[in-house]
């Protein structure tokens, strides 16, 4: 198929000609170029939760304390949040070519620099840099989907950013610890370097989406830039370390909430005052857009909350390496790619919002069934539960991104991205920060029942320590203290699991007020043009 591309001519009386527009098609080129991208977005997802599982590594690596190496996690993820909503504004001014090949040149160049750093300090500065400069690659590749290619074919491509969207994070902790296990902390970073070059390579020779318009620049809101990066950074600090400080009774964490609340007053004045505010918020009068990123957010504590769940129940409670964490939680992934295609056929005979009714119908039942979570759940236990997960992962996010971004008008699409994204990600957050406080406070709360019940004077806790002595008789004049402190660990592992069941119920509520939520969207009355719907 030849390229369809229009030009505008320049007008008459010496005005600018207008950005060149580039009609939908779906030639080899461009698929071949968007799949690049794809790639590279894949690249910036997975590196938000690949250093999960090996932070210990890192932190003997370069002889850093709990707290600083926290930030390797921690400084990517408050630069990603800011770079995503401006992703938009920076993709027309730069055009899609430019900006992307730039985001995925310093991705990889900081991937580079954060596998030479010889201290704690350099990889955190490295880690903002790479999460702030890769970030821009994620919206930029939603976007392309739902303008470059036509309508009838966004049930081959949603599927794909779907199943790239959630697999990426769903993998990151297990391909980290295998790599770490395997080799060292290093290829964490240095696994981007090859494919990074390929991909900002082929971005910069193949992409020929739109053209850029510099005009932008002239009335740039820089005041609406600072207040968003405040706002943000300031928002994902006090979700990510809000939960292990005590909120509110840390003065730093009560410092930060005010001055997110400050970026936030300033960025929402300038988006509803600014000429041209950094993120155009009109999107959010779309039906389908705010209820969509509505179910977006959700769908962020679903994906990243039970990514992070998971492995805590297997470390700390089953005792697994990060190896073993990974074994088991392949199921998620298998099930995402046999569902990927079957998603993309149903989403064009299904009416959208049953599938997302069935899929956080999924996600509530998988959930529901691990809150009656035991010490000895293994593999077999947690099969069908991840298998919900993965199924309804997928069901969940074709829908949502074809009825919150496939029926915007072109124009809107780009900045609307961003914010979608956004929500996604925010949701993580959100979700993590509530999780963890949660999980905390149901653990001490089991804690104090669980101590009430093994008190002096109680029959069968005696008898249980009793026991424990007697097998401990060996270690002479100790056995008696060992017994205690072995009594001890069985009563905190206990609380540990009656928590996480806890959890899983609270998400289990969550995800069956989404499904009673899905008729809020607005099914599209017919494709109208390329990436438009009728509203």
């Amino acid at each position: 198929m030849a390229r369809a591309a229009t030009t505008t001519a320049a007008p008459a009386g010496g005005e600018k000609p207008r950005p060149k527009t580039v009609e939908p098609n779906f030639e080899p080129r461009r698929v071949f170029a968007f799949m690049a991208m794809v790639f590279g977005m894949f690249m910036a997802i997975l590196d938000i939760q690949i250093v999960s599982a090996s932070l210990s590594e890192i932190q003997a690596g370069l002889s850093a304390s709990a707290d600083e190496v926290a930030w390797v996690q921690t400084s990517y993820l408050i630069a990603e949040v800011v770079m995503i909503p401006l992703s938009g504004t920076l993709s027309r001014v730069l055009s899609t070519r430019v900006m992307f090949a730039i985001s995925a040149a310093g991705f990889t160049l900081m991937s580079f620099a954060c596998a030479m750093s010889s201290s704690i300090e350099e990889m955190i500065v490295w880690r903002a840099l790479q999460g702030f400069i890769g970030g821009g690659m994620i919206p930029t590749v939603f976007a392309s989907a739902y303008t470059i290619f036509p309508r009838d074919k966004q049930p081959v491509i949603s599927p794909i950013i779907g199943l790239v969207a959630t697999l990426a994070p769903t993998i990151g902790p297990t391909l980290g610890g295998w790599l770490t296990e395997l080799f060292s902390w290093h290829w964490l970073f240095l696994i981007n370097v090859v494919p990074g070059i390929l991909v900002t390579t082929a971005t910069w020779i193949m992409v020929d989406f739109d053209e850029p318009d510099h005009s932008l620049f002239q009335d740039f809101d820089w005041a609406g830039l600072a207040g968003m990066a405040v706002f943000l950074g300031a928002l994902e600090y006090f979700l990510e370390e809000g939960p292990a400080k005590g909120w509110f009774d840390d003065e730093l964490i009560v410092a930060t909430a005010f001055v997110s609340i400050a970026g936030a007053v300033l960025f929402f004045w300038r988006a509803f005052t600014a000429k041209r505010p950094i993120v155009d918020l009109g999107a959010f009068r779309d039906r389908n857009f705010w209820t969509g990123s509505l179910f977006s957010f959700v769908m962020g504590i679903g994906l990243y909350g039970l990514t992070y769940l998971y492995p805590v129940y297997l470390a700390r409670v089953r005792g697994y390496s990060a190896m073993q964490i990974g074994e088991t939680m392949a199921v998620t992934g298998v099930c995402m790619f046999i569902a990927a295609p079957i998603v993309g056929r149903m989403v064009t005979k299904v009416d959208p919002r049953i599938m997302i009714a069935c899929g956080f119908a999924g996600f509530a039942l998988g959930t529901f069934q691990v809150s009656q979570v035991t010490k000895d759940w293994d593999f077999w236990e947690l099969l069908v539960p991840q298998m919900l997960r993965g199924f309804s992962l997928m069901t969940c996010m074709v829908p949502i991104n074809n009825l919150a971004l496939g029926t915007l008008p072109p124009e809107r699409i780009k900045n609307a991205s961003g914010l979608f994204n956004l929500t996604r990600n925010l949701g993580g957050a959100v979700g993590l920060a509530l999780i963890n406080t949660l999980m905390n406070d149901r653990m001490d709360l089991h804690l104090a029942r669980l101590h009430e019940r093994v008190a002096w004077g109680n029959v069968k806790a005696e008898e249980m320590l009793a026991s424990l002595t007697g097998a401990m008789a060996p270690l002479g004049s100790n056995a008696s203290l060992a017994a205690t402190s072995k009594l001890a660990g069985i009563v905190r592992r206990e609380a540990q699991v009656w928590a996480i069941g806890d959890v899983f119920l609270a998400l289990t509520f969550l995800f069956v007020m989404l499904v009673l939520l899905a008729p809020l969207m607005r099914r599209p009355r017919g494709a109208t043009g390329p990436g438009g719907g009728g509203h």
